[in-house]
């Protein structure tokens, strides 16, 4: 099967994060994370990428970057080879370091960027690698670094963690508010269910439903090349059909029984339909199928319908 292209775009952000393969330990000592960092500083130096959080764990890292030109592939094919070849001299080994492809998620720099910097900080805690109070002063993320502004890589940018927490500044009692801040969210489950943290490493995107339609909507122009559409893409367009259409039942104070007890041309289901499809790309097939409106062709009829009446 073919793999799906990558979604690339100048000023794009992504999730970045791949494993050992099969899960091994690649990352053991701190020869191979000094190493990893030189050839991210390096890849960063010949793309122009800015890095906004950084993780690097035993088996696996995360980075969340910015993409000033759309060269996220060739960036990555550089990192992940150069690293390998490395790795393998210092180790006198041979072989496929990385369990594959790696994995890439966008992320919405207005929804998501700021959550998932946090994330990426407080993921040693998370692996009991290192308590919340110390969490400063454990080396491998980029947490460590906000304490040393003057010696760090240009590439380095961690305002979009900063303001997220509070429009914190970069100063020395801006860091102290967003670690006592980080301190908070580590206890705290609902926040982080709000932040979705949970679905951080899922899916293929990291932000709002309207922001991931509007990438599939950009998706559909490569369909309309002849570029196939990943089934994985096609799910979350649908995932993000469900989330408006509760949305407008929420709104229109009905229920999904509702749906379902209705007649097909109910004006109101007509309305929320219409209201739907004003929103997202849904086919008449998924309306059809999800506002109990029919086939296709009487969904099709209906709301051209309803939308004459309201002319």
């Amino acid at each position: 099967m073919a793999r799906r292209p990558r979604l690339e775009a100048e000023n794009a952000v992504y999730h970045v994060l791949n494993r050992g393969n099969y899960k091994t330990d690649i990352f053991v000592d701190d020869r191979t994370k000094v190493a990893f960092l030189k050839c991210l500083d390096e890849v960063c130096g010949k793309t122009g990428w800015r890095v906004h959080a950084w993780c690097v764990m035993s088996t696996h890292y995360h980075l969340a970057i910015t993409t000033p030109q759309p060269n996220l592939v060739a960036g990555m094919k550089w990192l992940g080879g150069t690293f390998a070849h490395r790795f393998n001299g210092l180790r006198r080994g041979h072989g496929h370091l990385f369990q594959g492809r790696y994995k890439s998620h966008i992320v919405d720099p207005d929804s998501g960027l700021g959550p998932f910097c946090h994330y990426v900080h407080l993921n040693p805690v998370r692996a009991i690698l290192c308590e919340v109070p110390d969490l400063a002063r454990y080396r491998w993320t980029s947490l460590e670094w906000l304490h040393r502004r003057r010696s760090l890589p240009a590439w380095y940018d961690p305002l979009p963690a900063l303001q997220h927490a509070g429009a914190l500044p970069w100063t020395k009692a801006g860091v102290a508010s967003y670690l006592k801040y980080l301190d908070w969210l580590a206890e705290d489950d609902l926040a982080q269910k709000e932040l979705k943290f949970a679905t951080m490493t899922k899916g293929w995107v990291i932000g709002t439903p309207q922001f991931a339609e509007t990438l599939l909507k950009n998706q559909q122009a490569l369909v309309r090349r002849g570029v196939r559409c990943d089934p994985s893409l096609r799910l979350a367009q649908e995932q993000i059909w469900a989330a408006v259409l509760s949305g407008v039942l929420a709104q229109a104070k009905r229920s999904a029984s509702e749906l379902r007890a209705a007649p097909k041309s109910a004006p109101w289901k007509l309305e929320l339909g219409a209201r739907v499809r004003g929103r997202t790309t849904a086919t008449n097939r998924w309306l059809g199928q999800h506002l109990h409106l029919g086939a296709p062709d009487e969904v099709s009829r209906n709301l051209g319908a309803w939308a004459r009446q309201k002319v």
